[in-house]
């Protein structure tokens, strides 16, 4: 057995991390799509 799967430091499921991380960067991603169409909808009125 591996010496590090011995005294892990958290055991929680990897799947929620991975989930909350792909959330955070959609919403981020979203934000900066809806500022840029924003600008864009300004810019041309």
């Amino acid at each position: 057995m591996n010496e590090f799967e011995q005294d892990v430091q958290s055991k929680r499921n990897d799947l929620i991390d991975s989930g909350m991380g792909f959330i955070v960067a959609f919403i981020a991603f979203s934000a900066i799509f809806v500022i840029a169409t924003i600008i864009d909808f300004v810019s041309q009125h």
